[in-house]
């Protein structure tokens, strides 16, 4: 048999049914082993009353009120006696006592002609309906409601019982999905992209006529928040065609087969709702890829990649079942995933640029009361690197302040208050700095400002501030480039390291000591040095050598060394040299400029909080407000 990727072969001893029956036999049998061992014992014994000798005696001799004994049996083994008696109302009534050694016993029950008596013969009972009444039937009492559950949810379902094999595709009709293009923002070239999709479903048949076949699938990569799921939305809501949405980690179960019987559910649903949009988001769950672990690398998630690829060559475009898939993690996914006939498209969806962030901004505003003169293009500018979400929650965040302060319009200090809540943090109240570590502050803060504004290729000073925030910073300097850096030199790579080396410069000329406070400013500054060696060419001992990948791209990027140990060695030996050499600049801007660092300090300890101007007035000895 030619087992092609898109077949899903699957071994005879993995049939889930098969599996599904053995695992509810098992249940049913160690049920009943319990019952057997605990439950019916008791059952048994609990319409029989233990009593002792003594009072079996009286009871035999009438010398017990309202007590007749009608019948005694003593069983085999001479260990039990049991017998029955019966109350003034005739309810009859089973005890049991142990045997004591009593040769008047006979003549007792003798006396009383009332009593019959009798010792039971040794009896053999049969094995096989022993069996089958304690075990056998039992079991078939327990496992044919469970059987006949398992078929009708089956047959409801689409396969497994309470319907693990049913897709649980959340449907939006038509309209539903109440997004469409305009809800988008920032995100122009993928909106392009995707438009093409949106006309096919609407007039396919200018597509037929030439012979052109819209691509079956598309795929949207890029980091959390850009608006992928947004994206797929508004393609259904431009389309006017059914929308199924699905989460990639929806097809994965603990049984075997049963992600494989989510997809088949699932485009066994859409071919009935055709023509339609089908969204799988985080789609890189189930679509890593294939190892060959196992025998024959056939395992759950395996098995549901493969029928995913089956499914997705069932069907050609001309049916109008568009397949939107989203991930941030591309490079997992299997390549069977990605060619064409598949997935035929791959969309970027990056984090938008100063202008996309202006227009997310404004769309998100929209939903909120917001003041005439608020500047959209300044907070923009400062929120460099954010995403849509990351600008969502921050119009957000600046709703939540303005009703705190008892306004109903937001205003522009909400918005720039919500910036710095969303990169760096609430202020902490309860965070008391010494006055010493506060001067330590403050100098540390301006020592980064200074370096910053004496260099000619690094960014404008926005705001210096000293209040402590939640994300642990104790202060921090704010600098916005006036448009976004695509690309960026070596001038400027060595610029912004020189900055970051600012702050500990600043302590160390000042009071002779170093502290902690510059721990992030290192990790930065390593990080982009290490960068500049590794992966940019910017070392002139590697020339333009690549001695570092990069994976994950979109979710931080985890960089790992490619070479060998000795190699490394000289790599470490280089981004000290950078550090060292920022470093030493650094401290010479900040010799040169040490009237400036006092006076600048002294002003942002009074004032806490200062902005770029108020900066640039006092550096270029223009008296401060």
């Amino acid at each position: 048999m030619n087992n092609q990727p898109g077949q899903g072969p699957q071994a005879p001893n993995q049939n889930p049914n098969r599996r599904n029956f053995f695992v509810y036999a098992a249940i049913a049998l160690l049920i009943m082993m319990l019952l057997n061992a605990f439950v019916m014992p008791r059952v048994h014994g609990a319409n029989i009353t233990e009593v002792d000798y003594g009072t079996f005696l009286k009871m035999i001799d009438g010398e017990v009120e309202g007590v007749t004994v009608d019948a005694v049996q003593i069983d085999e083994n001479g260990q039990e006696i049991i017998f029955s008696a019966k109350d003034e109302t005739g309810k009859e009534t089973y005890y049991s006592t142990g045997v004591f050694p009593d040769a008047e016993l006979v003549d007792r029950l003798k006396a009383n002609e009332n009593i019959r008596f009798t010792k039971l013969a040794p009896q053999e009972n049969s094995f096989l309906m022993e069996f089958l009444l304690t075990w056998v039937l039992p079991t078939l009492i327990l496992m044919l409601p469970m059987i006949w559950m398992m078929r009708y949810m089956q047959k409801k379902g689409g396969g497994g019982m309470f319907g693990m094999g049913k897709s649980n595709a959340k449907m939006y009709v038509e309209n539903q999905t109440g997004k469409r293009f305009a809800d988008v923002a920032g995100q122009d070239e993928a909106k392009e992209a995707l438009s093409e999709i949106v006309d096919f479903l609407h007039s396919p048949a200018k597509y037929n006529s030439i012979g052109a076949t819209m691509p079956k699938g598309a795929l949207l990569v890029g980091p959390p928040g850009t608006g992928k799921t947004l994206l797929a939305k508004a393609v259904a809501g431009e389309a006017n065609v059914p929308f199924f949405s699905i989460a990639g980690s929806e097809f994965v179960e603990m049984f075997v087969g049963q992600g494989a019987a989510r997809v088949r559910d699932l485009f066994k649903q859409a071919k009935e709702k055709a023509p339609c949009i089908v969204f799988i988001d985080e789609i890189d769950t189930i679509g890593k890829k294939r190892d060959g672990a196992g025998i024959g690398g056939n395992d759950e998630r395996e098995q549901t990649l493969n029928q995913l690829l089956s499914e997705m060559d069932g069907f050609d475009g001309a049916t109008g079942i568009i397949i939107l898939a989203a991930t941030n993690r591309p490079e997992t996914l299997d390549a069977a995933l990605l060619r064409p006939g598949r997935f035929d498209r791959r969309i970027p969806v990056e984090l938008p640029d100063l202008k996309g962030r202006e227009a997310i901004l404004k769309v998100h505003a929209k939903k909120v009361m917001m003041a005439d003169d608020v500047d959209f293009l300044a907070v923009a500018r400062a929120t460099a690197g954010s995403s849509g979400a990351d600008l969502a929650n921050l119009i957000n965040e600046a709703a939540l302040r303005a009703v705190k302060h008892s306004r109903r319009i937001v205003m522009q200090e909400d918005l720039t208050e919500s910036v710095d809540v969303v990169l760096a943090g609430y202020e902490r109240k309860n965070a008391i700095l010494t006055p010493h570590e506060k001067e330590i502050v403050a100098y540390h803060e301006v020592g980064h400002a200074l370096v910053a504004a004496r260099q000619s290729n690094s960014a404008p000073v926005t705001k210096i501030t000293i209040v402590p925030r939640t994300s642990g910073a104790l202060g921090y300097t704010m600098q916005t480039p006036e448009t976004d850096q695509v690309l960026l030199s070596k001038e400027e790579a060595l610029a912004k390291i020189a900055t970051l080396t600012g702050g500990r410069s600043a302590e160390e000329l000042i009071f002779g000591s170093i502290t902690s406070g510059a721990s992030n400013d290192i990790e930065q500054a390593t990080k982009l040095a290490r960068s500049m060696v590794t992966r940019l060419g910017m070392s002139d001992k590697f020339d333009m050598t690549a001695l570092e990948t990069l994976n994950n791209k979109y979710l931080g990027g985890d960089a790992a060394l490619a070479c060998s140990e000795q190699t490394a060695a000289e790599v470490d030996k280089e981004v000290t040299a950078i550090i060292r050499r920022a470093h030493e600049k650094a401290i010479g801007i900040l010799k040169d400029n040490m009237d400036k660092l006092h006076e600048l300090a002294k002003y942002l300890l009074e004032k806490e909080t200062i902005t770029g101007e108020e900066f640039m007035r006092i550096l270029n000895d223009e008296k401060a407000a």
